[in-house]
């Protein structure tokens, strides 16, 4: 389990901003929404090929224009 210490120094808002943040960035939400439910081998596969495809295209989407 990842660690997360913000210091409130004033204002409770920005701390609260800046706790959601160094969470997002800390991968514990994606986290828990693949471990939510159990998913077989060959589906784990194809989803992490399609990921990479899609990612693929992102990277050289500049490129080819």
């Amino acid at each position: 389990m990842a660690n997360v210490r913000v210091e409130v120094k004033g204002d409770l808002n920005k701390a609260l901003k800046s706790f959601t943040s160094k969470v997002a960035k800390s991968g514990v939400p994606s986290e828990l929404k693949k471990h939510r439910e159990y998913s077989k081998p060959g589906v784990k596969r194809r989803e992490e090929k399609k990921e990479m495809i899609q990612n693929f295209y992102k990277r050289n989407k500049r490129k080819r224009s």
